[in-house]
């Protein structure tokens, strides 16, 4: 629908509206990644009280919603980040357990933490670097759930590779789980609820003028950032 535009003209039915307790810059900040986190968590793989699950770039916007939401749900929940102080900000949001992927290998880690038994779903935004990783880490039957690539595309993977543990491997896309409108409005109303009654704590870590965009963009390439990034008209 574009972006970096103060105003736009849509279809009224592609819109829907922030409640006036929101505040613009929260509800522009979580809009995206809270609706990611609302349909991966409740309708791609429906997390429930027992599961354990691995979130890839846990301290990264749509990671750190992921994490707190999971939990809230009352999974265990692992989390993948690069740095110390990233790994901070994972167990503020809901981490039981944290990765230092840049020191320590993930997938032994993971290992080591369910006794061998893996976790029930993979929630991978990285792509190519974590993609052969991820499937080593679920558990039969597990789900892997493939939703960004900031590392690359990852390698084809045939068929008979999920084999071995009758995997699920799934693309998904926002486009398909808010196709109508009634999805949009529970997808959005369950994002605005979690953040009033606090079950979604919002990091708008970064504030940026529209003028320094490129900025922004050469920053969270590099890996700089944490939480949410916003541009300000």
């Amino acid at each position: 629908m574009g972006s970096y535009a103060e105003e736009q003209i849509l279809p009224a039915d592609k819109v829907v509206p922030v409640p006036p307790s929101v505040d613009p810059i929260i509800a522009a900040s979580i809009m995206l990644k809270g609706m990611t986190a609302q349909y991966l968590v409740r309708r791609c793989f429906k997390v429930e009280p027992g599961h354990t699950v691995l979130v890839h770039a846990a301290a990264g916007g749509t990671g750190s919603l992921l994490c707190q939401w999971a939990n809230a749900l009352g999974a265990t929940v692992i989390g993948t980040v690069s740095t110390k102080e990233k790994a901070a900000q994972a167990k503020e949001d809901g981490c039981h357990h944290v990765i230092i992927y840049t020191e320590e290998d993930f997938v032994s880690r993971v290992n080591e933490m369910t006794s061998g038994k893996g976790v029930e779903v993979v929630y991978d935004s990285v792509g190519k670097n974590t993609f052969e990783g991820s499937l080593a880490c679920l558990k039969p039957r597990g789900y892997m759930v493939s939703f960004g690539q900031s590392s690359g595309t990852p390698d084809p993977v045939p068929l008979s590779a999920l084999a071995p543990k009758s995997l699920f491997l799934t693309r998904p896309s926002m486009m398909q789980y808010t196709s109508t409108r009634d999805e949009l409005l529970e997808t959005a109303g369950e994002v605005f609820a979690n953040v009033a009654s606090r079950v979604l704590r919002v990091r708008v870590n970064h504030k940026y003028p529209l003028s320094e965009a490129s900025q922004a963009h050469a920053d969270l390439e590099n890996r700089r950032t944490t939480g949410s990034i916003v541009l300000i008209p």
